[in-house]
């Protein structure tokens, strides 16, 4: 699994921008939370078989609190942890969190 790690608001904003010609898949990670590692060990594990253009993005919410919120205006939604923001045309098109996150689920929003 290659994700891009996001670290600062200057790339939330090419993300955001990206969304427009890629899929994105935000995955907000609290590392202290026992739900939120299984919930990403299995999407770790469900996107070894991932097909298509989505750009993977991790987002550590303990160390990158002020991007979370950000994610959390900029998509309004909220905020929940761990959690899945599937972002199309600058857009939030399925919000997921805890263990329902599933990336057949989230993949199948695109079509």
């Amino acid at each position: 699994m290659n994700w891009v790690n996001l670290e600062t608001l200057n790339q939330l904003d090419d993300l955001n921008q990206l969304s427009d010609s890629k899929p994105i898949l935000f995955f907000k990670h609290s590392t202290r939370c026992s739900i939120s590692s299984t919930a990403l060990s299995r999407l770790e594990r469900q996107t070894a078989n991932a097909t298509g253009d989505v750009v993977f993005v991790y987002l550590d919410l303990l160390n990158y609190r002020d991007i979370s919120n950000k994610l959390s205006q900029l998509y309004k939604v909220e905020h929940e942890s761990p959690q899945a923001l599937f972002v199309k045309n600058q857009k939030c098109i399925v919000n997921q969190s805890h263990l329902e996150i599933n990336l057949a689920d989230l993949m199948n929003s695109l079509i």
